[in-house]
């Protein structure tokens, strides 16, 4: 049975024989494959090896759980990218006047992402380094991942269409290549403590944009590959945040409210609210935390920051019945305001700067502020010429956007520079 230490079924035990029952079990529970078929096999117990003794046996490896208030980032150290390291070590190299400031960067903690089938053979190294460190420091070592890849993803954009797609067998193998592989994952390192950020820009995009036919396309795949994402992965190591988009999307009540209606659908065909610890906000996002472009340019937008925000959505999703959850907002770009002149504007916005610093219980109903999105990763292609670009991202359309940005995910050097040089706190 999944879960079980010691192989698919309990031996039946009777005075003289032994009787196996093997009636073959999935290959991630049990380790190796079961026969097809039901098969009896019965033994005389004489020609058994004698039973260990209980101290001979391996004992089962602890699980690393959240604090005693569940919150996972609580009393652990958060896991750094190598990666990661090796993008600012690069960038610093490369501006020796600004090289002293940058690597104080390195050893912040950001997400891993998974944005592809190929992504997940990332995260078993990740976590293997993750568990070393924590064996040298003799204390809990917390492990972030996002997971970006829904089939047809991304679909009221164009800067980050995915690799899958549902009309090609997409939603099958988003749940066998990245969700069943990454729970084999974590359950092979149940000692370790893991969370995981699902999905950013999905369940938003089909509370306000299902006028765009690539999202209403998209409802049914998203919903139930989400759903199967929360039933697989919630494992007594693994915390799981599901995206909330941002005050700047979300914050009116209407939209808030059509979000939370959508969540609670979701969260009942995966089995329950209590399968997620709570929600992420402002993901690759730049919304601060307080008063700042929203207040200016969006009066009517009751949440002028992503403090604000994540109050109102605790009261949208308690009135649904969806009360006790914390939030996690990625403060990895959200560091300076009045910025853009156009409250939408989200692609590689200009002048921007690092934000709050990874941190555990920072205000009231927040688990954490943390770097979900890598600071220095483009959020897309500026060139019309380029493959990826977004109009959002360059030219008339994108006033607030940084030039010479390359395609989404890819390193953007200069960037990089200029939210370090831009860090409020300073760095």
């Amino acid at each position: 049975m999944p879960g079980s230490d010691d192989g698919c079924m309990d031996d039946i035990r009777f005075s003289r024989f032994i009787v196996l029952l093997t009636v073959g079990c999935m290959v991630p529970a049990c380790g190796a494959a079961g026969p097809s078929a039901s098969v009896l096999e019965v033994r005389a117990a004489d020609s058994l090896p004698p039973p260990q003794p209980a101290a001979a046996l391996a004992a089962p490896a602890a699980i690393a759980p959240p604090s005693p208030d569940g919150n996972p980032f609580a009393g652990a150290t958060f896991a750094a990218s190598p990666n990661y390291a090796a993008n600012v070590e690069r960038t610093a190299k490369a501006h020796p006047s600004e090289a002293d400031r940058l690597r104080k960067v390195e050893t912040y903690a950001t997400a891993l992402w998974v944005s592809s089938v190929g992504d997940v053979a990332k995260v078993a190294p990740a976590l293997d380094a993750a568990r070393r460190e924590e064996q040298s420091a003799k204390a809990p070592v917390l492990t972030a991942f996002a997971v970006y890849d829904l089939p047809d993803r991304d679909c009221s954009a164009k800067a980050s269409a995915g690799d899958l797609a549902s009309t090609s067998g997409g939603e099958r193998r988003y749940e066998r290549e990245i969700i069943d592989k990454m729970a084999a994952s974590f359950a092979a390192h149940r000692a370790s403590r893991i969370v995981v950020f699902l999905e950013p820009d999905s369940l938003a995009n089909l509370a306000t944009n299902k006028g765009i036919a690539k999202c209403h396309d998209a409802e049914r795949v998203y919903k139930s590959s989400l759903a199967y994402a929360i039933r697989t992965l919630a494992m007594p190591n693994v915390t799981l945040y599901l995206d909330a988009a941002h005050a700047g999307w979300l914050g009116w009540t209407k939209n808030r409210e059509e979000f939370v209606r959508i969540v609670a659908e979701v969260l009942s065909a995966a089995g329950g609210a209590d399968k997620i610890r709570g929600f992420v906000t402002n993901v690759s996002n730049y919304d601060t935390l307080g008063s700042g472009d929203l207040a200016a340019l969006e009066p009517s937008d009751p949440a002028k920051g992503e403090l604000d925000y994540v109050h109102l959505l605790d009261e949208s999703l308690t009135a649904a019945g969806i009360g006790g959850k914390a939030f996690v907002i990625d403060t990895s770009r959200n560091g300076r305001s009045h910025l853009r002149t156009h409250a939408g504007s989200w692609c590689n916005v200009r002048s921007a700067g690092l934000g709050s610093r990874p941190t555990a219980s920072p205000a009231p109903l927040v688990d954490a502020y943390f770097w979900v999105k890598p600071p220095g990763e483009s959020d897309g292609a500026s060139d019309a010429g380029q493959p990826g670009y977004d109009p959002n991202c360059g030219g008339p359309g994108a006033p607030d956007s940084a030039e010479n940005a390359p395609g989404a995910g890819s390193w953007f050097d200069a960037y990089f520079v200029e939210l370090a040089k831009n860090a409020d706190p300073p760095l």
